[in-house]
């Protein structure tokens, strides 16, 4: 059984050196510069909440365009 203490990196909140937050972003087309400016505060939330360094927060932009998804029974492209 798993021992939870001051002693484990997990139970005080302290990251390993390898683990690095990895954060996926699914969305429609945006222009780059709202990308950027996503990036860029998404980042800044990570360092802020963990209290890591700016360089260690990977943010994956994967963009669909509105004929290939939908949501409530219709394709995007058609909204």
């Amino acid at each position: 059984m798993p021992v939870s203490g001051p002693e484990q990196p997990e139970a005080t909140g302290e990251l390993k050196e390898h683990a690095m937050p990895n954060v996926i972003v699914q969305q429609g087309p945006r222009s780059v510069e709202l990308k950027r400016d996503l990036v860029r505060r998404i980042t800044d939330a990570f360092v802020d909440a963990y209290q890591i360094p700016a360089d260690t927060v990977s943010v994956w932009i994967q963009e669909t365009p509105a004929d290939s998804w939908g949501s409530g029974g219709k394709l995007t492209a058609d909204k």
